[in-house]
């Protein structure tokens, strides 16, 4: 196999996914016992920019690493848990993946990670505690973070100004106080995603966690959603809601900002702004219209935000030269030139990503509340679960209570499978 980028086999030639992704990966696989092979996805938005950026990563590593030779394979996002399950499954796949935080138990409960620790040997203290906590297990690490999301709260200040609000609301009480006046001025107050295509990790659980709350019991074998804590997050939001205070259009709202309430100015706020809705808003609404604030806060303050980490595949037949690679890839000098080249931020104390993006410093200021979430294997089914009984809290047909305990018995059941 060449060096350079390889195009990812298309969806129909799954149907022989096991011997292609054999002759790809690493593992058992047709690479070299010297080989190192790293399935990357789309993480730099212009394809273009990705594919160049890690041509040079491999140039760089081997003219660091004599007698190593690495292939950086470029990855789609689409399918990209079926391919890698199955590339796991067969013993087969790549030295090293990109992986999330709720991708890790998954892979790490059928054996197909090892802990990489050892890469980080001398440096993990120049981590942030949450970026590593999100991909530890059992006390081990399990993934080496190089970079890191996080969303916080933007504004509309033109919307903010008609209502005569000269403070942005930061709290569920100030929110609660802001709305009868936004309203006044024909304005909804926050913006929300109901749709079921919609992701919990930006709309419904960062208010869960911001009511003190967590998706699963602290062994991770039973709901938690619907204690205390989660009929307060849904009953905040259902309130707004019913008072107009969240757009009618939520129930199909699927955390896009261009050409729904938020990006077209009919409401004031939104709680997990990216970056680049940021800057598609100082596009659209003008500079001086744009107000990028810290996550909301209620017993909590926090938001959604995940550090992406290399995983190393337990049946590598290089994991010597994995290593190696990890630790390149951590080291402050990639840190900074993958953030610089994706927007993304540092998952490193010590590494502050150079950016002339107007609102960096205000999103690396959020940073620190960032929150993956808990990870557990069923944490995408759950949210398919959850989010009707959201939608039928929000149109009435059940209390938030009712609503949130149907989702848990259900997630109940599911877990119950799990073991």
């Amino acid at each position: 196999m060449t060096t350079g980028f390889k195009r990812a086999i298309t969806p129909i030639a799954l149907i022989a996914a096991a011997s292609l992704l054999a002759g790809c990966g690493g593992g058992d696989g047709g690479s070299g016992p010297n080989d190192v092979t790293l399935w990357m996805y789309p993480v730099i938005a212009d394809p273009k920019a990705n594919s160049a950026y890690w041509a040079q990563i491999e140039k760089d590593f081997e003219a660091a690493h004599s007698g190593t030779k690495l292939t950086i394979e470029e990855q789609p996002w689409e399918n990209r848990d079926e391919k890698l399950a199955t590339a796991f499954g067969s013993g087969k796949g790549p030295d090293v993946v990109l992986l999330n935080p709720d991708q890790v138990p998954q892979y790490l409960g059928n054996g197909a990670l090892r802990p990489v620790d050892k890469a980080v040997e001398g440096i993990k203290e120049s981590f942030l505690p949450n970026a590593l906590d999100a991909l530890t297990h059992d006390g081990k690490l399990y993934a080496v973070p190089i970079y890191h999301t996080v969303t916080t709260t933007l504004y509309n200040k033109k919307l903010l100004d008609r209502a005569g609000i000269d403070k942005p609301p930061a709290t569920w009480d100030e929110i609660k106080a802001a709305a009868p006046k936004l309203k006044r001025a024909g304005v909804a107050t926050l913006d929300y995603s109901a749709s079921n295509e919609a992701t919990l990790n930006l709309n419904f659980y960062p208010l869960l966690w911001q009511a003190g709350g967590k998706v699963f019991s602290e062994d991770g074998k039973k709901a938690a959603f619907n204690g205390p804590e989660g009929v307060a997050a849904l009953t905040f939001l259902t309130d707004l809601y019913e008072a107009g205070a969240v757009p009618k259009s939520a129930l199909t709202n699927t955390n896009i900002f261009a050409d729904h309430p938020l990006g077209e100015q009919q409401v004031a706020m939104g709680f997990s702004g990216t970056l680049a809705d940021a800057d598609l808003a100082r596009k659209t609404w003008g500079a001086e219209n744009v107000v990028v604030g810290k996550p909301l806060r209620n017993v909590e303050q926090v938001s959604f935000g995940v550090p992406g980490g290399l995983g190393l595949n337990a049946k590598s037949r290089n994991v010597a030269g994995a290593e190696k690679f990890l630790a390149f890839m951590a080291d402050p000098a990639r840190i900074q030139s993958l953030g610089k080249a994706s927007g993304f931020l540092s998952p490193r104390t010590d590494v502050t990503v150079p950016s002339d993006a107007p609102y960096a410093k205000q999103f690396q200021e959020a940073l620190p509340f960032a929150y993956p979430g808990e990870p557990s294997p069923v944490a995408r089914q759950l949210m398919s679960l959850i989010a009707p009984e959201i939608q039928a809290a929000l149109t009435g047909r059940k209390s938030p209570k009712e609503a949130l305990d149907a989702a848990a018995a259900q997630a109940d059941d599911l877990l119950a499978r799990q073991r």
